[in-house]
């Protein structure tokens, strides 16, 4: 018996289903949240194909425990196949459509404790951004009244700190009033962010993966947390490259007539991971040149610039984590791969 695909098209209250049944009649019906819930789990099981968008983790874990298998696929991939104007009714089509193509890339849906960490993340990245930027108006004002602090986040705010004597004696004291109240306000922040790094680090301990990737140098703990959270199931990649090209770590590549020219990294996925990574293959190569290590990445280090080197570092850990995810293995650092046959 052939297993029914739909085509879902999700919103906050609106609902738009396509499917077609096995003797070839169509179907797109409009559906309120709890209807389309109650219709669904009357059906058969089948697949059911949504766009990767918001609430769509969500949903595929309440199409999963009524039985149907969910399928999430990119925003990019589906538009091609909307065939008229962009409506509900051709969006549920077009998802259906792109869903039938042989090949197509897909989503894996995220646990519900995998999106609780990324949610960490991101109101960690916000305060953290939040305080960059409040520190950042501090100097700038306080140099308008002629105080002038070193270079840094920490030492320059503990400079503030330290020389508040001096600075109420430059700023007038309207707006020395708001600067003690905008250092408390940092100081919030850093004990909000130190209580986001202990919930994140947490997950971390209780996590098995976490305790594998956290073994190769250059991943920590706010790395390792936000790749185990974003790749969900490591077996939705086929390859180490795979991974590296979802997080925008490959080559861009554009070609005609049988040339084809590789020019700067993609940039696609996460930009969050991505970043994270880059930085911590930075830390890595410093660390290499201190210690005057030898190694292919100080041997690509005399012919390429610096930037090119973290990519290529990060690339490789990028790669490494799919490999001991998918083959269940821990870190050796005097591995050597074997070319197969």
């Amino acid at each position: 018996m052939n297993t029914t695909s739909y085509g879902l098209d999700i919103a906050k209250t609106v609902f738009q289903l396509y499917w077609v049944e096995p003797d070839g009649k169509c179907f797109n019906r409009h559906f309120s949240r709890p209807k389309l819930i109650e219709f669904l789990a009357r059906r058969e099981p089948g697949r059911i194909a949504l766009e990767a968008c918001g609430s769509a983790h969500w949903w595929a874990r309440q199409l999963q425990a009524i039985g149907h298998e969910p399928v999430l696929l990119h925003a990019q991939y589906v538009r091609p196949f909307v065939q008229t104007n962009k409506t509900d009714a051709a969006d549920a089509k077009a998802i259906w459509t792109a869903a039938q193509q042989p090949g197509m890339p897909v989503v894996a849906p995220k646990t519900e404790s995998q999106q609780c960490v990324l949610s960490l993340h991101a109101m960690r990245r916000l305060r953290v951004k939040m305080r960059t930027m409040l520190v950042n108006q501090l100097r700038g004002m306080l140099f308008e009244f002629g105080v002038h602090f070193r270079r840094g986040l920490r030492t320059g705010l503990h400079e503030i700190v330290e020389r508040m004597v001096e600075i109420e004696q430059y700023v007038p004291p309207t707006l020395f009033e708001f600067v003690r109240e905008q250092l408390l306000s940092i100081e919030q922040l850093d004990q909000e962010i130190a209580r986001l790094d202990q919930r994140i680090d947490a997950w971390a301990r209780q996590n098995r993966a976490c305790h594998a990737i956290l073994a190769i140098p250059g991943i920590g703990m706010l790395t390792a947390t936000a790749m185990i959270a974003t790749i969900g199931d490591v077996h939705t990649f086929k390859s180490g490259r795979q991974l590296a090209a979802y997080f925008g770590l490959v080559p861009k590549q554009t070609g005609t007539g049988g040339k084809v020219w590789l020019g700067g990294i993609s940039k696609r996925g996460d930009p969050y991971v991505r970043t994270l990574l880059i930085h911590g293959a930075r830390a890595v190569l410093n660390h290499l040149r201190r210690k005057n290590q030898p190694g292919w990445s100080l041997r690509l280090a005399q012919r390429r610039p610096a930037n090119v080197v973290a990519v290529a570092m990060a690339n490789k850990m990028a790669r490494t984590v799919w490999a001991l995810l998918a083959h269940d293995r821990a870190y050796d650092r005097d591995y050597v791969s074997v070319r197969p046959a």
